[in-house]
């Protein structure tokens, strides 16, 4: 009974253990939720504002041409995706790794993984990888974007690939993230039946040098503004974790606490049940 004792305890001292280092890595993820979420909010509007100009060039152009704007059947079809470096973070990679098998529906595909935890599994599962992109740390410059938009466009542009899709984990709200997929080549080309309001732009030099010079940048600035939309995704979701493991150590060790107290019980009736068989035994 008393090794059965010593046992319970030590367990209780793990968990107690296991539950400080959750509570402090949710607060931790918690203050880089915070800086990631703020980042986001700055990355947006630069991917707006290059998709005003498109839409203004659409209007106004009398046609547009430039081969990341070339469609073609999709026989092999390219995927950026991102995931984290590090676990602990529930289902936040498996939900991303889903919906890539959802999409591929069997079809040939190429992958460019951007984070250790997608790299691993690509590999396990003997997948193409086009390029690999480790670690990403936990706030991604726009190089990064850039360096991962040259091996898509490059893919694209050789014929490697007939399509490059972005998948990334959205952050909706703190607590909520959704998977998303959205077309990055060949770059969708905007709406052109709205009128451009009476005002009629003037590109300089033309409409086709500023178009290859907008392309490249808007798929970068898609791309970056994934990235630290992940990462405010990503650290949500650790929070989460963390927060649910925290309260289920506690669980834990309220009934290893129990189960301590039953075990004493048991000792201490054990030994008097003992001392009075002795002493009718003396008598």
């Amino acid at each position: 009974m008393a090794q059965n004792l010593k046992e319970i305890r030590r367990r209780i001292k793990s968990v107690q253990n296991t539950q400080k280092m959750t509570s402090a890595m949710k607060l931790v993820s918690a203050a880089k939720l915070r800086r990631a979420q703020e980042r986001a909010n700055q990355a947006r509007p630069y991917a707006e504002a290059l998709r005003d100009v498109l839409e203004e060039l659409a209007k106004n152009a009398a046609s547009l041409r430039h081969p990341l704007l070339t469609e073609r059947p999709v026989v092999r079809r390219g995927y950026i995706v991102l995931t984290s470096d590090r676990g602990l973070c529930g289902p936040y990679n498996a939900g991303v790794l889903r919906v890539v098998q959802r999409e591929r529906q069997g079809q040939e595909a190429a992958l460019v993984a951007v984070g250790k935890k997608g790299r691993d599994i690509f590999r396990r599962r003997k997948e193409e990888i086009l390029a690999e992109f480790t670690p990403i740390g936990d706030n991604p410059s726009y190089l990064l974007a850039e360096a991962i938009g040259q091996e898509a466009t490059a893919a694209f542009l050789s014929g490697r690939v007939d399509q490059v899709d972005l998948v990334w984990a959205s952050s909706v709200s703190s607590v909520l993230s959704r998977p998303k997929v959205e077309q990055l080549l060949p770059v969708v080309r905007p709406r052109s039946d709205q009128p451009s309001g009476g005002v009629v732009p003037l590109f300089e030099p033309d409409e086709e040098r500023v178009l290859a010079g907008l392309l490249p940048a808007y798929v970068n600035g898609v791309i970056y503004s994934a990235l630290v939309d992940a990462k405010a995704a990503e650290h949500a979701a650790r929070m989460l974790a963390m927060d649910s493991a925290t309260n289920n150590a506690g669980d834990l060790i309220r009934s290893l606490i129990l189960l301590r107290n039953r075990a004493r019980q048991a000792a201490i009736t054990s030994e008097i049940a003992e001392i009075v068989g002795g002493a009718a035994a003396l008598e």
